[in-house]
């Protein structure tokens, strides 16, 4: 980055907003951030407008962490134009890196999640049967909204990215480190994943592992953990084996499995099929059908192996459109 204070935005797509938070839970860090930066586009934190944004010279910004999957054409508009303005752009949490939670709409139809929510709700009034229009008539005037796609996407499809910061959320130190490196021009090769480890969270994991041999798997609140033994050798489902380090290993370490948010690990291309090799190699038998009764006992497999990157997976969509 040149002379002079960063010029950085922040913008959040499709997502639940803990990103944002995940910035400002960096504490007294914000403070050294704003000595070092102007924020000139951060719409949860400071006022501002599109047309802003697009009054700027194209690469005026230095710095834009884009939170948050591609949903609808606002999101597309967006990143379009903030790639456009900024000299890096970062895919900054997982619904950004690699479709993140709203990416699992993917497992079905744009039409069969409108009919859910505006035609199959039990709150909604008898005999409601509308649906959000992208322009609507109000009073001699045209209220206008985003289209939603027919599915979800990552940044990386819409547009060039520079890095990618993992998590759900990032760990407020990956969030300090990746803005220290920017701030002083410390980063690597474009197209890396930052703010990471280079190995699984089973590497860091200071559990103790030996022999898995599974007869049956288990939800947390259906055993009594052992706290110092490995999860998945307990039966607990746990993605720390096909999962990339970097988060303190903060789930294992709070007696939860791994969720796998900070996407595959190093040389891993499909995340939720390195795990199902994973889970398959500790089922002890060799009995289909005592195999089958042990499989059956698994949470809704797909959702789980894939919560944090279906759109980035080898899977894709079900349906057309």
């Amino acid at each position: 980055m040149g002379a002079g204070k960063l010029q950085v935005a922040l913008y959040w797509g499709s997502a639940c907003g803990g990103c944002d938070v995940a910035v400002l839970d960096t504490n007294e860090f914000i403070l050294d951030v704003a000595a070092a930066a102007d924020i000139r586009f951060w719409p949860i934190a400071v006022d501002g407008k599109y047309r802003d944004l697009e009054a700027m010279a194209d690469g005026e910004l230095d710095l834009t962490l884009f939170n948050g999957a591609v949903r609808n054409s606002e999101n597309e508009h967006v990143a379009k134009l903030l790639r456009r303005k900024s000299k890096l752009l970062v895919a900054f949490g997982s619904c950004s890196h690699l479709g993140g939670i709203p990416g699992l709409a993917n497992l079905t139809s744009r039409d069969a999640i409108l009919a859910t929510v505006y035609h199959g709700n039990a709150s909604l009034e008898p005999g409601s049967s509308g649906l959000p229009q992208t322009v609507t008539p109000v009073n001699g005037a045209e209220l206008e909204l985003p289209t939603l796609y027919h599915r979800v996407y990552r940044l990386a499809d819409i547009v060039a990215v520079d890095y990618f910061v993992p998590g759900c959320p990032p760990a407020p130190a990956q969030v300090q480190s990746v803005l220290t490196a920017v701030v002083k021009g410390e980063l690597p090769a474009r197209g890396s994943v930052v703010g990471a480890g280079e190995r699984t969270v089973c590497d860091e994991c200071k559990r103790t592992k030996s022999t898995k041999a599974i007869k049956r798997f288990f939800r947390p609140w259906e055993i009594i953990q052992d706290p110092e033994r490995c999860l998945l050798e307990q039966g607990i489902l746990c993605l720390g084996s096909a999962t990339r380090s970097g988060c303190g290993v903060r789930c294992p370490g709070s007696n939860q499995g791994c969720r796998g948010c900070y996407g595959p690990a190093p040389g891993v291309t499909d995340q939720g099929a390195k795990f199902l090799s994973a889970v398959s190699s500790t089922i002890d038998s060799k009995d289909p059908r005592e195999i089958e009764t042990i499989l059956g006992g698994l949470p809704d497999f797909i959702s789980f192996a894939y919560r944090f990157g279906l759109p980035a997976s080898r899977l894709q969509r079900r349906h057309g459109g």
